[in-house]
C-alpha cells in the first residue's frame, strides 16, 4: 500500500465541497448544469453531495469549463480529483467496512485526531463485537471475529506507533469494564490491553468513574474526526443498526462540545492507568 492511498476520503469529499461552491459562485442550479453539459438530473447534486466513489476526471474538467475556472485553480482541482481516485487499502475489506469510516479515520490530522467516547457497553467482550467490530472507535473495539476483520483492523492507522499515527483521545465508561462476559482471564488481558495502549505516545485514554455519574452531552458511541487545513470534522454516531455519519456543523459542534464535558469529568489518564491496574489485580 503506498502512503499516497491515505487522503483519498478526505479528497472526494473536499472535492464535493468544492465543486458545490463553485457552482453557487457561477450563479448556475444544479440542474441547469446537467442540462448544459447533457447529463442526466441528479448527477451534479450527487457529486456535491459525495455520493461517488471514484470522480471521472472527463466529468471534473466538463464541470470547471462550465465554472469558468482559470488554469492555476484548474490544476489546483485536478490534482484534488486525482488524489480522490486513488483507492485506499479499506476498499479491499467491502465485506467488513460498510461505509467510509476507515477512510475518515485514516484521513484524520495527527493532532489532535480521534476523539472517541462510548457508553456502558463492554469494552471488549467478542461476542458483542461480531459484525460491526471493525467500525467500532479505537478503543472500544478491541476484539474482532474472524482473520478479515482481524486483518483490516490491523491496517488501520492509529494503531501504528508510528508520528503519522493520529493522537487518539478516548472516554470509556466504568460501567463497560465491569460487565461479566467471558472467563476471568480473558477480561483481565483486555483490560490489560487498554493498559499497554495506555502507554503509547499517540493514545490517550480517560475513565468515566461512577461516582462521576453517567457523561454529561454523550450518549451514544460517538467518533469526532478532525482534519487538517480549513477541512471540517465529521462525526460518526453508532446505533444498534447503523453507523451514522454527521457533517452539518452546528451538530457537529453539539457532539464536540458534549465529547468535552465527557472528557473533563473523567480520570486523567495516569490515574485511568492506575485504576485499570485495580481493576486487573482484582481479576487475578
Amino acid at each position: 500500500m503506498s502512503d499516497d492511498a491515505y487522503g483519498a476520503t478526505v479528497a472526494k469529499r473536499r472535492l464535493a465541497r468544492r465543486l458545490t461552491e463553485l457552482r453557487s459562485a457561477s450563479g448556475h442550479t444544479a440542474n441547469h448544469v446537467c442540462d448544459l453539459l447533457d447529463w442526466g438530473r441528479g448527477k451534479v447534486g450527487r457529486f456535491e453531495a459525495n455520493h461517488w466513489k471514484r470522480p471521472e476526471m472527463s466529468d471534473i474538467r466538463d464541470l470547471l469549463r462550465v465554472y469558468g475556472v482559470d488554469d492555476t485553480a484548474r490544476d489546483e482541482f485536478l490534482e484534488l480529483a486525482m488524489r480522490a481516485r486513488i483507492k485506499p487499502w479499506w476498499r479491499d475489506y467491502s465485506d467488513v467496512f460498510e461505509n467510509e469510516f476507515p477512510g475518515f479515520e485514516n484521513d484524520c490530522h495527527p493532532n489532535p485526531g480521534i476523539h472517541a467516547a462510548g457508553p456502558s457497553w463492554p469494552a471488549a467482550d467478542p461476542r458483542l463485537h461480531a459484525g460491526c467490530a471493525a467500525h467500532r472507535c479505537p478503543v472500544t473495539r478491541l476484539a474482532a471475529e474472524g482473520h478479515r476483520g482481524t486483518a483490516a483492523a490491523g491496517r488501520r492507522s492509529w494503531t501504528a506507533p508510528t508520528p503519522a499515527a493520529p493522537q487518539v483521545l478516548a472516554v470509556i465508561t466504568e460501567a463497560s469494564l465491569m460487565y461479566r462476559w467471558g472467563t476471568k482471564n480473558e477480561r483481565r488481558e483486555q483490560i490489560e490491553h487498554l493498559i499497554e495502549l495506555n502507554r503509547r505516545p499517540n493514545i490517550e485514554l480517560r475513565i468515566q468513574r461512577f461516582a462521576e455519574g453517567p457523561a454529561p452531552g454523550v450518549w451514544s458511541m460517538v467518533n469526532i474526526f478532525d482534519f487538517a487545513g480549513d477541512e471540517p470534522s465529521v462525526v460518526y454516531l453508532e446505533t444498534d443498526i447503523a453507523i451514522q455519519e454527521v457533517i452539518r456543523n452546528d451538530e457537529v459542534m453539539i457532539y464536540v462540545e458534549g465529547f468535552s464535558r465527557a472528557c473533563d469529568s473523567a480520570l486523567e489518564p495516569a490515574d485511568t492507568t492506575t485504576y485499570l491496574k485495580h481493576l486487573a489485580e482484582q481479576l487475578e
